[in-house]
């Protein structure tokens, strides 16, 4: 009996096999990357290799600005803000529709980002990923501050927090993370509201129960509407001891690559040493965090942003 042998890398592979085709999105990332040729040199090798790395980064200039258009673009405009030709924009885009990281309207031919890159995004961006990008912004925020610092996201009609980090000063809260507040008394949840679409905020006001945590929360629909509006216009929202009486917090909205507000962070601390003056003097110095926290999660242009981005 003939023992079995593996073919050697060298040997020549089975026909059909070499001959069966690729599949589609294969076919299409091969478009994006220049085959060399059998008989190139080294330098040509090289010099196909740089192609296909130019090629790469011009698609991804064409995916992050067609991100920072939420409401679609033109081939024109995309072409004019990546600096390429129109016809070479235009290949590049055909490909990554292909691949469905675009898609592009039939209307009026504007592309916009395609499901599969936010399930890429969404994979990256799991709880464990944010906890680690979000620990250090924190530590730094407390430090700064000398105040518990935390971050949270949304879940359900409450808020969750998944980090916090506290101050170098005595008497620091001892929120465990994990914990899980409601959203209409506290200053992450008021963010994480104000980022909701005016129907997602409509059922939300529907169907919440407006419980009071302090003599402070808010029980009556129509403050808190007044209260959301007043966070859309600023971007930052207050907790004057509405969840907790002797705890006052500060928050604001921390963005994705898409604009989009992915979660809330702020600080908190005790009312005799967290004034209203200093609450409102901290601000800055949160929204400062929150925006390198931002840039962390691919937004482009981190600055004074509001809570006005809808989810």
């Amino acid at each position: 009996m003939r023992p079995r042998t593996t073919p050697k890398a060298s040997e020549k592979p089975n026909e059909k096999t070499s001959e069966k085709q690729a599949s589609p999105r294969k076919a299409a990332i091969a478009e994006l990357v220049p085959r060399p040729q059998a008989d190139a040199g080294d330098e040509a090798e090289d010099r196909q290799r740089g192609g296909g790395v130019q090629s790469l980064g011009r698609a991804f200039s064409i995916l992050e600005e067609v991100a920072r258009h939420r409401e679609g673009i033109g081939l024109a405009e995309l072409s004019k803000l990546v600096g390429l030709h129109n016809s070479t924009t235009f290949h590049l885009a055909k490909t990554l529709v292909s691949l469905g990281y675009l898609r592009q309207e039939k209307d009026n031919k504007r592309y916009r980002v395609g499901r599969p890159l936010f399930a890429l995004a969404a994979s990256a961006l799991d709880e464990i990923e944010m906890v680690n990008v979000a620990t250090p912004v924190l530590e730094d925020l407390s430090r700064e501050t000398s105040e518990s610092s935390h971050f949270a996201v949304r879940m359900g009609d409450a808020v969750v927090v998944i980090a916090r980090t506290s101050g170098p000063g005595a008497f620091q809260l001892t929120d465990r993370v994990g914990v899980v507040r409601p959203a209409h008394c506290t200053a992450l949840g008021k963010i994480i509201l104000a980022s909701l679409r005016p129907e997602q905020l409509k059922r939300f006001i529907a169907r919440a129960e407006l419980k009071p945590s302090t003599p402070k929360s808010i029980t009556d629909v129509d403050v808190l509407v007044h209260e959301i509006a007043e966070v859309q216009r600023t971007g930052i929202a207050f907790d004057d001891g509405e969840f907790n009486a002797e705890v006052r917090c500060v928050a604001v909205p921390v963005t994705d690559f898409t604009g989009q507000v992915i979660g809330a962070l702020g600080i908190s601390g005790p009312i005799w040493r967290l004034s209203n003056q200093a609450l409102h003097a901290s601000a800055q110095v949160v929204l400062a965090a929150a925006n390198r926290l931002s840039a962390e999660f691919g937004a482009k242009d981190a600055t004074s942003r509001t809570a006005a981005k809808k989810v």
